[in-house]
């Protein structure tokens, strides 16, 4: 039996919003006693806190293991602010939100979980600034641009004008962002433009310097790319998670299970 399943089910609480430096609301949600040991949840591409880590008995297991959590909806999604602008969506600015979040809620430093997208935001917070990151689990990490591989012009005509979509790969995120509900295909579409260039790739010479537990599953297409990423890391354990593919992992109790070990370490 799964061990969250016997944990009372997790109400999605109201938004607590944080503005980012550029005036855009971040929506924040906590969950426990605020004197616990936080565990900061930032979830994947197209996703959202409900969607990666409430909805998949994340924050049950968390708050049952004795941790507050604060999950957030990063910029383009959830009830955060949508921006259609892809300079709105810099690395540096996903992880200067976070930074924020930390901040207005008093905190120092936390654990952090974070998923696709937001495992690649959570290697650059620890990075760039350590003292806020104590320790780190990185579910599904890419190496390289994914989302580089995404056609904008294709993905921006279907959101403006309904043409249909002809790249299977465009297709497949397409599909993946009108999977949950209140998405905003052009705020996703810019992210995806914003994040190919730049800064978006890790960089395996400057990794974590913190203990992190890298995770993937088995069947997902990154997954040599992403062990290669965590043997950079001086304190990097991965973890192989069976059977399971890019996006049904976050709902894997191996991976939970995993991940709350090493966090309590």
């Amino acid at each position: 039996m799964d061990a969250a399943a016997s944990l009372p089910r997790t109400e999605m609480p109201s938004a607590t919003y944080v503005m980012s430096a550029e005036g855009y609301r971040i929506a924040t949600y906590a969950w426990g006693e605020a004197s616990a040991e936080t565990v900061l949840c930032v979830h994947g591409f197209a996703s959202s806190c409900r969607d990666n880590w409430v909805e998949t008995g994340w924050v049950r297991a968390l708050t049952g293991a004795g941790y507050r959590v604060i999950g957030v909806d990063q910029r383009g999604h959830g009830a955060s602010d949508k921006p259609h602008e892809p300079l709105a969506y810099s690395m540096s600015a996903l992880v200067a939100d976070l930074v924020a979040v930390l901040d207005t809620y008093l905190l120092d430093g936390a654990r952090y979980v974070g998923y696709s997208l937001g495992a690649r935001v959570g290697w650059q917070l620890a990075v760039d600034a350590p003292e806020h990151v104590g320790r780190a689990v990185l579910g599904g990490i890419p190496d390289g641009r994914p989302l580089g591989r995404l056609r904008i012009p294709q993905a921006r005509a279907y959101a403006e004008q309904g043409i249909p979509v002809e790249d299977p790969v465009t297709q497949n995120y397409v599909r993946l962002a009108e999977r949950v509900r209140d998405n905003d295909l052009l705020a996703l579409i810019a992210l995806a433009e914003g994040m190919r260039f730049g800064d978006a790739d890790p960089d395996p010479d400057r990794p974590p310097q913190q203990p992190v537990l890298f995770a993937t599953g088995s069947e997902d297409a990154i997954l040599h790319r992403s062990r290669t990423l965590a043997a950079t890391a001086p304190h990097g354990v991965f973890v192989e998670i069976p059977g399971r593919h890019h996006f049904n992992t976050p709902g894997s109790r191996v991976f939970r299970e995993a991940a709350l070990e090493f966090l309590g370490s």
